[in-house]
């Protein structure tokens, strides 16, 4: 299956869900059992999980100094203030900065798809999971079904910030969670879909320009935000808002969107953020 419409025709035919279509292909690809392709799953699971605990617990900058702290001011916070939008959205925030800046801590992440958009995906995935007491078989069907969401956009654009800026590295950490999220909640095909078409859509052009060229700023907080958007995706396909443009083409116009971008714009920090004032600055003392 190598688009989404194959995909979704796949599952209508034979009455499949994503993660079984999904999970049966690989097997069948890689000479493995379906259990194999399951448990393969589940240890990403478990590095995503050991990620957010080590995350939550430290407070150690990363060898630029620029990050390392965000998560444990964000917890610090809500000891005394509790979020506005309640405790679920503490703890994507939390879980999305404990492994991003885990990351950059050269600590052990699963890059999902990428690492500079480590946190998306594993924030959205476990912290509605332990919202709605999904079970380890549960969460293991939405993370294959992330996956699958992730491997047909690589199909057609390859998942680098240098080839297609930050859309096609958050952006599609965004995509895949909200997929996720809608089969964590029961939704349909059509509606896991819908999520991922949505939470890409909206975030077409998102450029990659980090500060002194390192993944750490914006990087390490666009994880949060990005999460929050997968959040909003996976919740107004589940009430039968559908993308207008199917997810297939959606994927044609990031592609397309990523070719028209200047250079200057995916990765190579000479634009953008990391050209200002304040950017060059913190370059300068990074690297004197």
């Amino acid at each position: 299956m190598d688009t989404f419409e194959q995909l979704y025709k796949e599952c209508l035919t034979k009455n499949k869900t994503i993660y079984q279509a999904a999970q049966e292909n690989m097997a069948i690809e890689a000479d493995i059992s379906v259990d194999k392709v399951r448990s393969f799953a589940l240890k990403s699971l478990f590095e995503m999980k050991e990620a957010i605990r080590s995350g939550l617990i430290s407070k150690e900058l990363s060898m630029s100094g620029m990050c390392g702290q965000d998560c444990y001011k964000v917890q610090q916070y809500y000891k005394k203030q509790n979020s506005m939008f309640g405790k679920l959205f503490e703890k994507i925030i939390e879980y999305a900065l404990a492994t991003s800046e885990e990351n950059i801590r050269m600590g052990r992440i699963v890059a999902c798809p990428t690492a500079g958009s480590c946190g998306i995906v594993p924030a959205a995935l476990i912290a509605i999971s332990e919202e709605y007491n999904c079970s380890e078989f549960e969460q293991i069907n939405a993370l294959i079904t992330a996956g699958e969401i992730g491997r047909i956009i690589s199909l057609k654009v390859a998942l680098a910030g240098a080839v297609a800026g930050c859309q096609a590295e958050c952006g599609v950490a965004s995509a895949m969670a909200a997929a996720a999220v809608c089969q964590l909640r029961n939704g349909r095909v059509s509606q896991i879909l819908n999520a991922s078409a949505l939470a890409l859509k909206n975030v077409l052009g998102l450029t990659c320009d980090p500060v002194a060229g390192l993944v750490e700023v914006p990087c390490v907080k666009r994880n949060p935000f990005l999460a929050v958007h997968a959040i909003t995706a996976a919740e107004l396909a589940l009430c039968d808002v559908e993308s207008k443009i199917p997810l297939d083409e959606v994927v044609d116009a990031m592609g397309q969107t990523g070719a028209l971008m200047s250079p200057m714009l995916k990765e190579s920090s000479q634009a953008g953020l990391a050209v200002t004032k304040t950017g060059l600055k913190v370059q300068k003392q990074v690297f004197d």
